[in-house]
């Protein structure tokens, strides 16, 4: 559990991490959900779920928003429906190709769009990702005028998720240079995600600092990423500063913690499957 005395022995960086992992939420649904800790403006709310407050049954217990990962159809709606009613917003989910598309909700017209991040001014409509590994990202600008997120494996990172995502909410603002704020969810961490040489030089190749954020791993041709650490680096080089969340500590990482996150790096071949969280953010009216 995240709250175990085991965790709060590491450094004070770690502990001011977990605290923000961890902030209360503001509306009556599962206390193990999480709830982004940054200066959002007024009327912005966002919230991260954990495997808690579901229906479905193992490998996908409990809280499965995935419908297509093998679990129960009925109970994934069920799911939906549990999340709709805790937020009061309606989520909007996505068929995720881990691609860079960002679609404007606002002109959204038809069945589920085939995209990995998505914008939308309109109260009461939640950008939502699905996530199992992945890194999801919250965006808003300080009006909140409007709000997007994305779902950042490493191929859409390196292919310009992000950026699509950041060019995609500031269309949506009256005045495009108007400060943006980020926050990053949890994701594999770099403890666990190992990758190949092809990965590393997919963000090398145009950012030769990425390097920093790879670490050798234990054959040639391996490598520890950090997908925080690249998610960061290029969204500051779009231009959004305010970053939160997600620091590449150990309580962020969905691999570590089976208690709380599912992780399909973790899960799917031992157990056959693994459900996916979700990630919302929306405008209240």
């Amino acid at each position: 559990m995240l709250g175990s005395p085991r965790l709060y022995r590491h450094s004070a960086r770690h502990v001011r991490s977990m605290q923000a992992l961890i902030a209360p939420p503001a509306r009556p649904w599962p206390p193990q959900w999480l709830v982004p800790d940054w200066p959002a403006p007024p009327g912005v709310r966002a919230v991260f779920t954990t495997r808690a407050g579901g229906v479905s049954q193992a490998p996908w217990d409990t809280l499965n928003l995935g419908d297509h990962v093998g679990d129960d159809a009925a109970q994934v709606a069920a799911n939906r429906r549990i999340l709709r009613d805790a937020t009061g917003a309606q989520p909007v989910f996505m068929q995720q190709p881990h691609g860079t598309d960002c679609v404007d909700l606002d002109r959204l017209d038809g069945p589920a769009p085939r995209a990995d991040a998505c914008c939308t001014t309109r109260a009461g409509l939640a950008c939502t990702v699905m996530v199992a590994d992945c890194l999801a990202v919250f965006l808003c600008d300080v009006r909140g005028e409007a709000v997007a997120v994305a779902h950042a494996g490493w191929r859409g990172l390196a292919g310009g998720v992000l950026e699509s995502c950041v060019g995609g909410l500031r269309a949506r603002l009256a005045d495009r240079r108007t400060p943006l704020l980020a926050w990053l969810g949890p994701c594999i961490g770099p403890d666990a995600f190992e990758v190949g040489d092809e990965v590393r030089q997919a963000f090398v190749a145009t950012d030769p600092h990425a390097q920093a954020c790879f670490r050798p791993g234990a054959i040639p041709g391996k490598w520890w990423a950090d997908l925080a650490g690249l998610a960061r680096r290029r969204l500051r080089s779009a231009g959004v500063e305010a970053l939160y969340g997600n620091d590449a500590t150990p309580a962020w990482c969905t691999v570590g913690d089976a208690s709380r996150f599912f992780s399909h790096r973790r899960d799917a071949v031992r157990l056959g499957s693994t459900g996916r969280m979700a990630a919302s953010i929306w405008r209240e009216a």
